[in-house]
């Protein structure tokens, strides 16, 4: 890609920003925010990275939303962070009214790019970009399923020992506390997860994904997670700018799919030069599409109220 911009210039941005470039995943990004010299400092401070991680991007920051013209991804990361105590459905009449502004930003200026959110609560927000902009589902789509896997993963080679390169977690449903684990499409080198833990084990680690950034918030108390999100996105961006056809859980819109529609929820995707060009249908028993239509229900109890506060 030639130009990536990057909306909130807080942890998670400019670490997206940072492994992006890292990655020489496009050739300009531009990170902005609403405060004044925050985006600047920024990209200063990572290019001045690249002749020590040898790589050519050139960062720039700014404030002013025309800074995004000629985009052809926008990741969207501002918005209200989490502290200790509250959930990310706590976030959604604040984080709204911040993207509401975005949008109109990115319709203006960059109306042909793919737009990937990552502000909570995802599910939400990605639904009312594409309600707001009446674009195709392909280009308006979020970060949480990578996330939520990659923590699935990391914590059974923490009580496997083994290799985080072999292990393969899929995780779906809404981010938060109703996401879906299928077990049976978690396996270390193809051999299913339940040869190698119990039962009870494997639903410890579960409960301890769903809490994954509550844990790290509660311990950093000034912070929620950015390494992970951003290392989450720039797996996304990946697959997208190199066109790689990856199948990665991703926030999407369904239509009809796993039995929903009108709904933004994780399920497996397909990422590529498009953006979200398929949705993958898993074969789910009757426990795995339970906990499902749970997780979808609890989506669209949000949904319901951005549709009150927005008059969808």
């Amino acid at each position: 890609m030639n130009k990536i911009t990057i909306v909130g210039a807080g942890r998670v941005g400019e670490t997206t920003a940072q492994f992006i470039a890292a990655k020489d995943l496009c050739r300009e990004i531009y990170l902005m925010d609403i405060v004044e010299g925050a985006a600047n400092g920024a990209a200063l401070d990572i290019q001045q990275v690249d002749p020590l991680f040898d790589y050519d991007t050139r960062l720039f920051g700014g404030s002013d939303a025309k800074l995004m013209e000629g985009s052809e991804l926008v990741i969207v990361t501002a918005g209200l962070p989490r502290k200790p105590g509250m959930s990310r459905s706590d976030l959604l009449e604040t984080n709204i009214n911040i993207a509401d502004g975005i949008i109109d930003s990115v319709m203006k200026y960059a109306p042909d790019c793919l737009m990937l959110f990552v502000s909570n609560p995802v599910d939400i927000v990605t639904y009312y970009a594409w309600r707001k902009t009446g674009w195709d589902r392909n280009r308006i789509f979020g970060q949480a399923g990578v996330l939520d896997s990659s923590r699935m993963a990391s914590f059974i080679a923490i009580e496997t020992g083994y290799s985080t390169l072999d292990i393969n977690t899929m995780v779906l449903g809404g981010h938060g506390d109703t996401m879906v684990p299928i077990h049976r499409y978690t396996t270390i080198a193809g051999i299913p997860i339940l040869n190698f833990i119990s039962r009870e084990k494997l639903d410890e680690i579960v409960e301890r994904t769903r809490n994954g950034g509550a844990e790290i918030l509660s311990l950093r108390q000034n912070s929620s997670a950015y390494f992970a999100p951003a290392a989450s996105v720039t797996e996304m961006v990946d697959a997208i700018v190199n066109d790689r056809k990856r199948i990665l859980p991703t926030v999407s819109i369904l239509e009809g799919e796993y039995g929903h529609e009108d709904i933004a929820i994780g399920v497996p995707s397909v990422l590529g030069r498009n953006g979200m060009e398929n949705i993958i249908s898993l074969d789910m028993n009757d426990e795995e599409m339970t906990l499902f239509h749970n997780s979808a229900s609890i989506v669209n109890k949000d949904i319901d109220l951005l549709k009150q506060l927005k008059n969808l």
